[in-house]
């Protein structure tokens, strides 16, 4: 009884996660920037590691004991300096893991987006968010998170904070250095990715960010939209892209069928190289040089 009552004094002093120990990864090289494609199950989490040592979270996972963990101890194993935190919608599975990482590390910035659920757990989320002092706000189209490598993370899509809710207005993230385009789509569905291919086509350069270029076709990577979903993933949106790689988050052997086969199919026939984290586990790329390499963490 006496331990039980101390393990739940430490609980409310100290989050239990906090006595998680780190993972032991291979320390980032001078110059190198990592995207970190975690494996969260059914869920989405996704690490910047900029050559900087600023980190930026999309996405968390499912907040499950296991994927909470996971998301932690990965945390922990970098070595961070200026922390930023994105939620590219307001699905569960999104956002359930924010919770213990706003708690457990602090965030200098938070975008949040414009529409929540009004459930407990998204609650608990903006008042840990609050309570952790972060500075919170909303990203839209033409908004650049830049880093002094000359890296930066720009947001392409919604366009304003008054699009419509839910996958629709999912944030859709550009990332570039030295050469390299990442294309990070959320869980924008069909009906998104034609707007984009069509805006596209309007103007070069309709997507650039002043001195930040964007331009959809230069992607080299691509995190499939929606976990691989058939209803995304379009034959238009995957030919404006052409990219080299696509990485799926999805959880073995989900209830939804993610990656749908015809949506790998379609990645495949423009040349793209699938890696699953349902497959592979955590995924990593690395760029430095001007070169890219993607492999599993085992």
């Amino acid at each position: 009884m006496l331990l039980v009552a101390v393990i739940a004094l430490l609980h409310i002093f100290v989050p239990l996660t906090s006595l998680l120990p780190a993972y032991k990864l291979a320390a980032r090289e001078e110059g190198e920037l990592r995207v970190h494609f975690l494996d969260v199950g059914q869920g989405d989490c996704t690490i910047i590691e900029f050559p900087s040592g600023d980190v930026v979270v999309i996405d968390a996972g499912d907040g499950s004991f296991t994927n909470r963990n996971h998301t932690v101890r990965y945390l922990k194993a970098l070595a961070l300096d200026k922390l930023t935190m994105i939620l590219t919608h307001a699905d569960a599975d999104h956002y359930g893991g924010f919770q213990a990482l706003v708690t457990s590390f602090g965030a200098d910035t938070f975008y949040l987006p414009a529409y929540g659920e009004e459930t407990p757990e998204y609650a608990a989320l903006l008042k840990a968010a609050r309570k952790s002092g972060a500075k919170t706000d909303m990203m839209t189209r033409y908004d650049v998170i830049e880093d002094s490598s000359g890296a930066y993370l720009a947001c392409v899509s919604p366009r304003s904070t008054d699009e419509e809710e839910g996958n629709e207005a999912s944030s859709v993230l550009y990332l570039r250095y030295e050469g390299v385009g990442v294309m990070l789509a959320g869980d924008i569905s069909a009906a998104v990715e034609r707007r984009l291919v069509r805006e596209n086509a309007l103007m070069e350069g309709l997507f650039d960010s002043g001195e930040y270029r964007v331009r959809l076709e230069e992607t080299d990577i691509l995190k499939l939209s929606h976990h691989g979903s058939a209803s995304s993933n379009t034959a238009e949106w995957l030919a404006l892209l052409s990219p080299e790689q696509a990485v799926v988050s999805c959880g073995k052997g989900n209830n939804y069928g993610h990656p749908a086969p015809e949506a790998l199919a379609r990645a495949e026939a423009v040349g793209a190289e699938i890696f699953r984290t349902d497959e592979l586990g955590d995924i990593v790329l690395s760029v430095k040089g001007g070169e890219y390499r993607l492999s599993d963490q085992t």
